[in-house]
């Protein structure tokens, strides 16, 4: 049986006046219902024909730009028997065919926030907030996040390869380029107190914008550095826009993608994240062979220009809510007290206080340590034990690692999703943001231990040569993959109302780590060796599993918990 829908107030539509007028003719007369809907049916034929030679005359370009057009602004109705029925949304759904329904466009008040999205079984109320936009605009907004992401990761590792190169141009030595880097680290560390609340405030389109204009100006800066100072200065200016492309960018996700499907697209974000660090070493390594190392960040300001360009054209705003409204009526004095409240650090750190968010922020602490210290010292490490000579040849072993990470991004996050949903159906329906934390356990608490256990002893007792390690490197890189998409995804569930602080206080944490690893494995390894190192990176890992393994456990009472307290406050405060 059709439902009768209300027709709209005003009625532009050409086949909508044709029925108008027919059926306003004579009350009293007794005209035949079948002529009215021949009459319409005529004039939305008409419309349609006249169409389909516009699009016959519009480049194949265009079109798709037209359909979008007429799916946000024209509803397809369909007349049966005197009635309306509006067939838009099942069709956009796949329930009818085209042949179902008269294509004829009509002036309405609806728009793209009007669509119902398709959902699969686990659809939960308030989801609609995530249809605002078309699932190709989405995608075209996820891959200019992840090649943004790409550029402060491949920055941090790339001239790795060109180490022995920059400290020869500058005189300076390899424990104060590596120093270098940690601080390159903790500048991004510190970055996430800045663009956080930024984008809580602002929302995410405009502080990403300058975090990519500001990007590719302190490239070009550490590209014509006359000094080692100025070169230091640069790069951790350069750090620290780097860090805004990946907190307000899994911010953004957060805010176009419903929960369920959140940890695919963060595995897919998270690609340029991963990859950048084990793929940019292997190209500064080509371009070192063949060139200047300078040419590493004249690359690097090309990529930076064409992100800062891309955000300015791709990138919407997407916040659901921004703190300036809260500025509305405030002084310039006050609104300034007001930012600087809100950009305190010690908001951010006490969100540590509460388990899950600790246990899960040190997980991807040790992680990141990981792969730092995997990472860095490979040039002063596998160059010696296999008797390597050019940037070139160190690059390659970059690729090990790289390619684990590239391949992990397809099944990392479908797979975090996966046990998710098996947890859903087990618990009838309901829905417990740490049960996606199974699915780093294995890969978190086995697989990368074992694979840096091997790593490391088949480089202290030269067994093995070249293909274990390269092998392992790969097994690790694959491991991780799983890990970061269901650990980050759990940081914007684990409290939603503060997702964007938790994000941040994370990206923190996990980067004084990173920093950690960049600044302490080369003079660790050079005095108890790459074993003994790598044994107590993999205890480290271990150790950041039991803490992951313990939140998916009783992680929901530490989370209610937490919500609990933060009410109280609230009434505390008013």
């Amino acid at each position: 049986m059709a439902t009768t829908t209300k027709p709209p107030a005003v009625m532009k539509s050409s086949s909508m006046a044709s029925l108008a007028t027919l059926s306003s003719k004579d009350d009293s007369s007794q005209h035949d219902p079948s002529e009215v809907i021949s009459s319409a049916k005529s004039s939305a034929t008409q419309q349609t024909k006249e169409a389909a030679t516009l699009t016959a005359a519009t480049p194949r370009w265009s079109r798709p730009w037209r359909s979008m057009y007429w799916t946000w602004r024209s509803p397809l109705r369909k007349l049966s028997g005197g009635v309306q029925v509006d067939k838009g949304r099942d069709l956009e759904l796949g329930v009818l065919s085209s042949q179902d329904t008269t294509l004829a466009p009509v002036h309405t008040h609806a728009s793209s926030h009007d669509v119902v999205p398709h959902h699969d079984g686990h659809w939960e109320e308030g989801d609609e907030i995530y249809a605002r936009f078309t699932p190709k605009r989405k995608i075209l907004i996820l891959i200019t996040l992840s090649f943004c992401s790409f550029l402060a990761p491949i920055s941090s590792t790339s001239i790795l390869s060109a180490a022995p190169e920059v400290v020869e141009t500058f005189k300076t030595t390899a424990t104060i380029f590596n120093l270098s880097n940690a601080m390159y680290m903790i500048f991004m560390a510190l970055s996430a107190f800045l663009y956080g609340p930024l984008g809580q405030t602002y929302g995410r389109k405009w502080p990403l914008t300058f975090a990519a204009a500001t990007f590719t100006a302190f490239s070009i800066g550490s590209a014509v550095a006359p000094d080692f100072r100025t070169y230091f200065a640069m790069r951790l200016l350069t750090a620290f826009q780097g860090t805004a492309f990946l907190t307000l960018g899994q911010a953004v996700l957060g805010d176009i993608y419903a929960p369920v499907a959140r940890a695919k697209m963060v595995s897919i974000f998270l690609m340029g994240v991963l990859v950048g660090p084990a793929i940019g070493p292997c190209i500064a390594g080509v371009i070192v062979t063949y060139s200047h190392w300078r040419a590493i960040f004249w690359l690097q300001s090309a990529l930076a220009g064409v992100a800062t360009i891309a955000m300015l054209a791709i990138v919407p705003e997407t916040a659901h809510n921004m703190r300036k409204d809260d500025l509305e009526g405030l002084g310039r004095k006050e609104k300034t007290v007001q930012v600087l409240k809100w950009m305190n650090p010690i908001t951010i750190l006490k969100l540590f206080r509460h388990p899950h968010l600790c246990f899960v922020a040190i997980a991807c602490g040790s992680l990141v340590f990981n792969m730092y210290s995997l990472l860095t010292p490979i040039r002063y490490v596998l160059n010696p034990r296999f008797g390597l000579k050019s940037p070139l040849d160190a690059g390659l072993f970059y690729l090990a690692p790289g390619f684990g990470y590239f391949f992990g991004t397809f099944f990392g996050g479908t797979y975090s999703s996966h046990v998710l949903k098996k947890w859903i159906a087990k618990r009838d329906g309901k829905r417990v943001p740490e049960d996606r934390l199974r699915a780093s356990l294995i890969a978190m608490g086995v697989v990368i231990p074992s694979c840096m256990l091997l790593y490391g002893w088949a480089i202290e007792k030269q067994v093995g040569g070249i293909p274990l390690p390269v092998i392992v490197m790969f097994i690790q890189g694959v491991a991780q993959t799983i890990c970061f998409p269901t650990l980050n995804t759990y940081c914007t569930e684990a409290m939603p109302e503060r997702s964007s602080e938790v994000v941040n206080g994370n990206y923190f944490l996990r980067y004084c780590f990173a920093g950690l690893g960049s600044a302490f494995c080369l003079p660790a390894i050079n005095k108890i060796g790459v074993g003994w190192f790598s044994t107590l990176s993999a205890g480290f890992l271990v150790a950041a599993a039991l803490g992951v393994w313990a939140t998916a456990l009783w992680g929901a009472g530490w989370r209610e918990g937490a919500a609990d307290a933060k009410a109280e406050e609230s009434e505390t405060s008013e």
